[in-house]
C-alpha cells in the first residue's frame, strides 16, 4: 500500500470548516479510513484586545484552504475533489503535489524526528519554554504525531487548553 501524504485542497473562502465535515462525513460513508488518514483546517490562538477588552479567538491560518493525509489513488482523488465546496488540489494543472516534510513541520505543526519523552497524559510537568515558561500544569493529552502535549494553564483568568511542544515541558518528580 502506498504511503499518505499531505495535500492541500482549495476551497471557497469561509467553507473550510463544512469541507472538512463534508470529507470526513464521506470517509465514513465509502469506508475509506485507511486512505484519507486525516482532514484539517489549521488554527491559530490569537489574543484580541477591542474596547479594553481582552479575549482568545481562533483563526484559520490558511483561510481558504484545507489539508488532507491521505494515500493519493483515483479514489481517494475523486472523493476529495468532487466535495461540495472544493475547486481544486494545490498543484500545477489537475496535479496535487504533496507538502514536503519542510512544509509539513512549518504549516502543519508536524515535527519528523521522533523524541523520546519520559511523561505521558495524567503527569505533572512543568514548561521549560515558550510563552508559558515556569508553568506548572498537567498533561490532558498527547499527540505524539504532532510531538505536543495539551495542557490546562491559566490565561486570562480561567484555564484553557493550551498546545505545548514536547521539548518545551519537562516531568516533574
Amino acid at each position: 500500500m502506498a504511503e499518505a501524504k499531505w495535500y492541500v485542497v482549495h476551497t471557497y473562502s469561509g467553507y473550510e470548516k463544512k469541507v472538512e465535515g463534508s470529507i470526513n462525513k464521506a470517509i465514513e460513508n465509502r469506508h475509506l479510513e485507511d486512505e484519507i488518514i486525516e482532514v484539517c483546517v489549521p488554527m491559530q490562538t490569537e489574543v484580541v484586545v477591542k474596547d479594553g477588552k481582552t479575549k482568545t479567538v481562533e483563526k484559520k491560518k490558511f483561510p481558504g484552504y484545507v489539508f488532507v493525509n491521505m494515500v493519493m489513488n483515483d479514489d481517494t482523488w475523486y472523493v476529495v475533489r468532487n466535495t461540495r465546496g472544493v475547486t481544486g488540489f494545490v498543484g500545477p494543472g489537475s496535479k496535487p503535489v504533496p507538502l514536503t516534510p519542510e512544509e509539513e513541520r512549518s504549516h502543519l505543526g508536524i515535527k519528523t524526528e521522533n523524541l523520546v519523552v519520559d511523561f505521558g497524559e495524567g503527569d505533572e510537568v512543568e514548561v521549560i519554554g515558550g510563552a508559558f515558561k515556569d508553568t506548572v500544569a498537567v498533561i490532558r493529552e498527547m499527540n505524539h504525531a504532532k510531538q505536543t502535549a495539551t495542557i490546562h494553564a491559566y490565561v486570562l483568568g480561567g484555564e484553557r487548553p493550551v498546545e505545548i511542544s514536547f521539548s518545551d515541558i519537562k516531568k516533574i518528580n
